[in-house]
């Protein structure tokens, strides 16, 4: 089954030699655009809001770009030979184990994304059950063999985090005694509270076992989609705040918005500086199966005007008279 190339810069719109705060700052426009809590066509801008942060999983990535950028014309010719973990075509991969190609669908990532760069994901797990396959290790073997696991990546976005979901995946895969592609649909559960690099297990969808033994399982190790807003950090979630000079010096009330879509009034204390994190209590995500929540944490990002006028540049100019602020040494 070919792969197709994802060309991650087109998708965010950006050229190739964008910096990282271009990378970003197109991503979090796209991403608030497309989010499915605000799109009239949900089903379309959750496809396309997959498809931009699994660009932006690559390029806001220094290592993950820099292997993308190095495939270049001659990612295809990279792709005839699976790296370690990944379900290519039948047959032996680099440790002498056997593989066989599989894809997901509904997981979020793109073939492509999975190859490259999902690490062991899109791949026949050995280590998890019953070891490599080797045809000595099966004559000595006078019992029914389980079939190994399997594994793969499920991009999870923080609203599931923050209230669980339920995802239809699908799983094709190469028949080895035919030669041709068998694909089996099933409904995962994602439970709130699940954590970055956790993995989810489906009973019963692993390889097939030999001599009577049971079928392996699958595990979809979760990734946490990009947010445009909120940083995840196990339960713990991170806000940028921007704020004028004036509102960090004398203090304030504002208005900030949490994951769940209400609004919370937050009091800046005056003297505030840049990057002081104000801490909301159990406004977070939720801590597994206790129903607790982490907390929010509000990163103060003080903005200074690009342009003023000729009566701010007055009143800054009379300030700076004034002011017995030091802000170093002489």
């Amino acid at each position: 089954m070919p792969v197709e190339f994802k060309d991650y810069y087109g998708v965010l719109g950006v050229a190739r030699d964008a910096t990282e705060v271009d990378v970003k700052k197109a991503f979090r426009k796209l991403a608030r655009q497309y989010h499915p809590d605000v799109a009239k066509d949900k089903k379309a801008a959750e496809a396309k809001f997959k498809e931009i942060n699994e660009a932006y999983e690559v390029l806001g990535d220094p290592d993950k770009r820099r292997k993308y950028d190095e495939l270049g014309a001659n990612w295809d010719q990279q792709s005839a030979a699976p790296p370690p973990g990944y379900g290519g075509r039948s047959g032996t991969g680099p440790d002498g184990s056997p593989y066989q190609e599989f894809h997901f669908g509904g997981t979020g990532f793109s073939d492509f994304f999975e190859q490259f760069f999902g690490g062991r994901g899109g791949g026949v797990n050995f280590s998890r059950g019953g070891g490599s396959f080797h045809p000595e290790q099966f004559e000595q073997h006078q019992g029914p063999m389980r079939g190994s696991d399997i594994e793969g990546d499920i991009l999870v976005s923080l609203d599931e985090v923050m209230n669980g979901s339920t995802r239809t995946i699908s799983l094709q895969r190469v028949n080895p005694s035919t030669g041709k592609a068998e694909t089996q649909g099933f409904k995962v559960r994602i439970p709130a509270g699940v954590r970055e690099g956790q993995s989810i297990r489906v009973a019963g969808l692993g390889e097939s076992g030999e001599s009577g033994g049971s079928h392996g399982d699958l595990y979809l190790r979760v990734r946490l989609a990009a947010h445009p807003d909120f940083r995840a950090r196990k339960s713990d979630l991170y806000y940028d705040l921007d704020v004028a000079p004036w509102e960090a010096v004398l203090g304030g009330t504002v208005n900030v918005q949490t994951l769940d879509g209400s609004r919370i009034k937050l009091r800046i204390p005056a003297g505030t500086g840049n990057g002081q994190q104000l801490r909301v209590r159990g406004q977070g995500l939720p801590q597994g199966r206790s129903g607790e929540r982490g907390d929010l944490y509000v990163v103060i990002n003080v903005q200074l005007p690009e342009e003023v006028s000729a009566e701010e540049r007055e009143l800054w100019e009379k300030l700076s008279r004034t002011s017995t602020f030091k802000p170093r040494r002489e």
